[in-house]
C-alpha cells in the first residue's frame, strides 16, 4: 500500500514562512502535508510533478461577503480562482443568523445596497434552512464547498434580534439587559465555532447605507457597545475584531484611541479596515502606518487591511451608490432604475450634485472616463474622460455625466479609480502591519473584482516590480492573514499543516481581462477576472483547480475555531 495518497515531486517551495526557497517533493496523506524532503514517486497514489513550478501554502483571504454566494458558488469565485483556499466570512457586521423567518426578505434587502449583492440572488440561492447562528454553521457545513469558510459573528443581526430593528437603528444606547442579551448570542456562536465579531462603523452619513438610504444598524452603534462585545473575547481569551470605523465626531484620534480600546480590553487581534494609498491623499495612508507602528509599541494587535489592488470601478446608475456619505447624491440613487433615471434627469437636482465627493472612491469627478456607451448614436464619448468632454460640451462634468447616462437609459459604464502611485501602494505592502487583500468577495460583483488581489500580488508587486521578494509575498498572503485570524495550523507549507497548496507557473502567472458572466441565480450577471498560470490549487488534499480551471471538487471545510473539525 502507498505511504501516500499524493506526492509532488520537483516543485521549488516558498513555504510562507520567509525562510528562502528550496527544492523538495511534498508527501500528502489524509489531506494533511505528511512529509517534506526527497520522496519516492512510486510511493504514492497520485504524482503531480511541478518541475520548473512553485509550490506555495494556498492563499487566505480575511474580507469577504460570500455568506449568500457559497450556497450557489461552492468556489467563492473570484477568490477561489486566484489560489484562495481559505475565506472568512461574516465581515463588516453583516450576515444572515440569526434572523427570524418573517425578517428574512428585510434581511436580504440590507445586502442589496450596502454591499451590493443582488436581491434576486439571494432570493433564488439561499435555503434558509436556518434561524440561529449555529443553525447557519450547520448550513454552511452541509454545503459542498471548494474552499475553506471561517467565520466571524457579525453582530447586526445580533443587535436587530434583541433590540428590534426600529431601536437598533435609533441609535439608542441598549439597555443593560440588551448588552447582556447581545453578548449571550455572541457567546453561542462563539461556541457554535465563530471566531471572533465584526462590524461596520460608518456613522450617520454611511459611504454604505441600507436599502432603504438609512444607515445600517451597526453605523450608529456606539462604543460602549463594542467595548462590552469586546470583553466577551476577553472572558473567552480567543478570537478576534474586524472593525470599520468612522469616528462620530469626524476625529481620526477618536477612532484610532477606539482600536487601540478595543485590543486593550480584549486582549485580542483586531483587523482595521482598511490602509488606503492615494495620489491625492497621501497623508492619509501615511498616518494610518505610523499609527499601527504605534500600537504595535504599545504591545496591541492591531492590524491594517490593505487595500493592494487598482482600485478601481466600473458603474452604471443602474446600481451605482458608493457616494451614499453625501446626502444628495444618495437620495437621487435611490428608487427603480426608473425612479433614478427621473431624479437624475431633474435640472433642479444638478446644482447640488455639483461637486466634489468625498474621494473614497474616486479622485475627481473630472477624471471619470467614459467606459462604455449602449446607444449607438452616444459611441463618441466613449474613451474620454468626463473633463474633456465638458470641456468641449461647456458643461460641469457632473451634468455631462448625468446627461450621458440619462440619454443612454441608465446604462452607460464608467470608470473611476482612486490614483495610486507605485510608490505609495509599496509604502503599504512592504509594512509588516498591514495585510494584503481586501478583495470584498461576494459584494459589489457589478463593479469591481479585488478578489484578484493574490495573482496581482505576484505577478506585478513581485516579478515586474520587485517591491517583495517571492518569500516575502507568500508569507503576506498566508501566514500573515492566518496568525492575525486565528487560523490554527494553515498558512504555511510544514509538516502536519492542512494540504491547502497553490502550483503555479511564475513566468506566465498573470490577471486575465474583466468580463461579464450571466452565471448567478435570479438570471443576474456580475464582473469577474479569471487567472492564468495555475497549473494546480490543492484544498485539504483534494485539487481542485487544473489549469486554471475548476474541478468540481468540494474538499473545503468549515472552520469552526478556526479549525477543521
Amino acid at each position: 500500500m502507498a505511504s501516500f495518497d499524493t506526492i509532488i515531486t520537483n516543485g521549488m517551495i516558498v513555504d510562507g514562512t520567509r525562510l528562502p526557497r528550496y527544492r523538495a517533493d511534498i508527501g500528502i496523506k489524509d489531506g494533511r502535508i505528511a512529509k517534506i524532503g526527497r520522496l519516492d514517486p512510486g510511493d504514492a497514489a497520485r504524482v503531480i510533478d511541478a518541475d520548473g513550478l512553485i509550490v506555495a501554502p494556498g492563499f487566505i483571504d480575511l474580507h469577504t461577503h460570500y455568506d449568500a454566494q457559497v450556497f450557489w458558488d461552492p468556489y467563492c469565485s473570484i477568490s477561489g480562482w486566484h489560489g484562495v483556499t481559505s475565506c472568512v466570512i461574516g465581515n463588516c457586521g453583516f450576515g444572515f443568523a440569526p434572523v427570524a423567518p418573517e425578517m428574512r426578505e428585510r434581511s436580504m434587502l440590507t445586502m442589496t445596497r450596502v454591499e451590493a449583492i443582488p436581491y434576486a440572488c439571494m432570493k433564488d440561492g439561499m435555503p434558509w434552512d436556518w434561524v440561529t447562528f449555529p443553525e447557519f454553521l450547520a448550513s454552511i457545513e452541509r454545503t459542498p464547498k471548494g474552499v475553506n469558510l471561517l467565520p466571524y459573528v457579525p453582530v447586526a443581526p445580533i443587535m436587530v434580534w434583541v433590540m428590534g430593528l426600529e431601536d437598533a437603528k435609533s441609535g439608542r444606547m441598549p439597555t443593560d439587559a440588551e448588552h447582556a442579551a447581545m453578548c449571550k448570542l455572541i457567546h453561542e456562536g462563539m461556541d457554535a465555532g465563530g471566531c471572533g465579531w465584526s462590524a461596520q462603523r460608518l456613522g450617520v452619513n454611511s459611504p454604505q447605507m441600507d436599502y432603504d438610504g438609512t444607515p445600517m444598524v451597526t453605523d450608529v452603534m456606539h462604543h460602549e457597545t463594542s467595548l462590552v462585545f469586546a470583553k466577551v473575547l476577553a472572558e473567552r481569551g480567543e478570537g478576534f475584531i474586524q472593525q470599520t470605523l468612522i469616528s462620530p465626531t469626524g476625529d481620526n484620534r477618536d477612532a484610532e484611541q477606539h482600536f487601540e480600546d478595543l485590543a486593550r480590553v480584549s486582549g485580542r487581534p483586531v483587523l482595521y479596515n482598511v490602509v488606503q494609498a492615494s495620489d491625492r491623499f497621501p497623508e492619509r495612508h501615511r498616518n494610518q502606518l505610523k499609527w499601527l507602528e504605534s500600537c504595535r509599541d504599545q504591545g496591541l494587535r492591531v492590524y491594517g487591511q490593505g487595500v493592494t489592488t487598482d482600485p478601481g470601478f466600473v458603474f452604471t446608475f443602474e446600481d451605482w451608490n458608493m457616494w451614499d456619505d453625501d446626502a444628495a447624491w444618495r437620495e437621487a440613487t435611490l428608487g427603480t432604475p426608473a425612479e433614478r433615471k427621473a431624479k437624475l434627469a431633474d435640472p433642479a437636482r444638478r446644482p447640488s450634485l455639483r461637486h466634489e465627493t468625498s474621494g473614497i472612491v474616486s479622485d475627481s469627478f473630472d477624471s471619470i472616463y467614459v467606459h462604455q456607451v449602449m446607444n449607438p448614436a452616444l459611441k463618441g464619448a466613449e474613451n474620454q474622460t468626463l473633463r474633456e468632454l465638458a470641456k468641449r460640451q461647456g458643461k460641469h462634468p457632473v451634468d455631462v455625466m448625468l446627461d450621458l447616462a440619462v440619454a443612454d437609459d441608465l446604462k452607460t459604464e464608467f470608470y473611476t479609480t482612486i490614483g495610486c502611485s507605485l510608490p505609495y501602494l509599496a509604502e503599504i505592502v512592504r509594512n509588516d502591519l498591514a495585510i494584503l487583500g481586501v478583495s470584498d468577495g461576494g459584494a459589489h460583483t457589478k463593479f469591481f473584482t479585488a478578489g484578484r488581489y493574490p495573482t496581482e500580488t505576484l505577478a506585478s508587486l513581485v516579478r515586474e516590480h520587485g517591491i517583495l521578494t517571492l518569500e516575502e509575498a507568500h508569507w503576506k498572503l498566508s501566514a500573515v492573514p492566518a496568525r492575525c485570524a486565528g487560523f490554527r495550523d494553515r498558512g504555511t507549507l510544514v509538516e502536519g499543516a492542512p494540504a491547502d497548496i497553490v502550483i503555479y507557473d511564475y513566468e506566465n502567472l498573470r490577471v486575465l481581462p474583466q468580463e461579464i458572466a450571466h452565471d448567478l441565480p435570479g438570471n443576474e450577471w456580475r464582473r469577474v477576472q479569471r487567472a492564468e498560470g495555475y497549473r494546480y490549487v490543492l484544498v485539504n488534499g483534494e485539487v481542485t483547480i487544473r489549469d486554471d480551471q475548476p474541478t468540481g471538487a468540494a474538499p473545503g471545510k468549515l472552520l469552526r475555531h478556526g479549525v477543521a473539525a
